[in-house]
Parts: C-alpha cells; structure tokens; sequence
C-alpha cells in the first residue's frame, strides 16, 4: 500500500530461510519506489528466526542509500524479543502501531545506519 510519500508493507505468517527470498523481493521493491519513509508492519508475523533481522538489516543500508525512513511497527512479542537478544533493536526505528509511525508519534529508536 502506498500512502504519498509513504509505503507501507504488511507482513504475515512466517519469516524464516524458505520466505526470506520473496520478503527481501517485497522489500526491495518497496525501496525502489523511494518513499521518503518505508514502514514495515509487522502485526500478523507469527514467527520470525534469523532471516528476518538479516532481511531487515539489508533493506535499511538499500533504504539509506535512497534517503528512505525505515520503520518498523507492531513488533509481536517474539520478534521484539528476538531483535533485542540480536541487539538490531539498537539500528532500527521502531514505533508501535502504523498509525504512529504515520503521525509522528516518537521512535522507540532511530535509524543509525
């Protein structure tokens, strides 16, 4: 979905080594539309390894390197949990729900690329 200057992707079900080509795709085609902010809502994840932090990382240096705002929103617990223990909380800009991210309400961290 596109919302002027802003892109947001929905994920669901599963991030894992099988679904990490198509999300990388998904998310690659979202930064090359160049959005002034790309948001990542992750509400209806249900599980997520190691692929998705890497996908994730990946998609914020292609998104700096075009200007683009990541953000990542509606983090489930096991995913918060899992970029906690992976220490990538520090990197990314998370905000709790799309509707924060769309109206400025404060990052529980910011973008340091």
């Amino acid at each position: 979905m596109s919302t002027g200057e802003t892109v947001v992707c929905r994920l669901a079900g599963e991030i894992d080594q099988v679904q990490r080509p198509k999300l990388e795709n998904a998310l690659a085609r979202a930064v090359n539309q160049r959005p002034h902010q790309l948001i990542v809502d992750m509400a209806a994840v249900s599980f997520c390894d190691s692929s998705g932090p890497n996908a994730l990382l990946q998609t914020l240096q292609d998104a700096a390197l075009t200007g683009t705002l990541l953000v990542l929103t509606a983090l489930p617990p096991q995913v918060r949990r899992l970029l906690e223990v992976t220490g990538t909380d520090e990197v990314f800009t998370i905000r709790d729900s799309v509707y924060a991210a769309l109206h400025g309400d404060r990052p529980h961290r910011r973008n340091r690329p």
